[in-house]
């Protein structure tokens, strides 16, 4: 049984797992990037988001977020309805694989769906490649981040539209988990949460919204295990 150790073309291999994911992740941090620095920040803060958040959906919240000088307590209930997967993530994810408190703290913190994606579903994987893999996702966020904000800074106008390519990404992935799952009601769930969150509490659309969709999917999923 190969260990750690015995495993030198970890890193390698994990360049070429991650590469793919990495065809996505570097345009979608340049575009995180552009909008960044023609909100207003300096460039400087796209690796400082991407070091200390760390979470592709939710950088793109905090720069609305920041500037609308949310509530702290609205920015924290929105961080944990947005990143909740995360804690289901690591009922799975294959941490006893990975060797060392520094390697285990990272893997932890560097626990993304695009990791998650590659790792869970492979019991060969190795601790050094599974940190390998996490390592090369960030590397591909930071620097798409780095190099859409100097492009940004360097633009002399403002581009439109990119504030919607976080929505656009989860519109697509929505296409594909319907085509995938068949799943009517799910949709259908969603769409009223926001309608209601709408016009209960138009100011907290985002937060009301996503509390009622995770309660809603909480009371189907407790109805299915009865009829089951």
């Amino acid at each position: 049984m190969s260990t750690d150790v015995e495993d030198p073309p970890a890193v390698r291999s994990a360049a070429a797992d991650t590469l793919g994911v990495g065809l996505g992740l570097y345009p979608l941090g340049v575009a995180f990037g552009v909008l960044l620095v023609q909100s207003g920040f300096a460039w400087w803060w796209a690796p400082v988001f991407s070091s200390l958040i760390y979470a592709g959906s939710l950088e793109f919240l905090a720069i609305g977020l920041l500037l609308a000088v949310t509530p702290l307590a609205s920015v924290a209930v929105t961080t944990f309805l947005v990143n909740f997967r995360h804690v289901f993530y690591g009922l799975s994810f294959p941490l006893h694989r990975v060797r060392g408190r520094a390697a285990k703290a990272y893997s932890v913190y560097a626990l993304t769906d695009e990791a998650y994606a590659l790792a869970a579903a492979r019991p060969h994987l190795t601790g050094r490649r599974i940190v390998a893999i996490q390592a090369f996702c960030q590397a591909y966020w930071v620097l798409g981040g780095v190099t859409g904000a100097l492009l940004g800074a360097a633009l002399p106008g403002t581009v439109r539209g990119l504030d919607f390519a976080l929505t656009a990404l989860f519109a697509v992935l929505a296409v594909d988990g319907r085509r995938a799952t068949r799943d009517v009601p799910g949709p259908i769930l969603a769409l009223l949460s926001a309608l209601a969150a709408l016009l209960v509490a138009k100011g907290q659309l985002l937060v009301v919204a996503l509390g009622l969709y995770v309660a809603v999917l909480t009371v189907r999923y407790l109805l299915r295990g009865r009829r089951a």
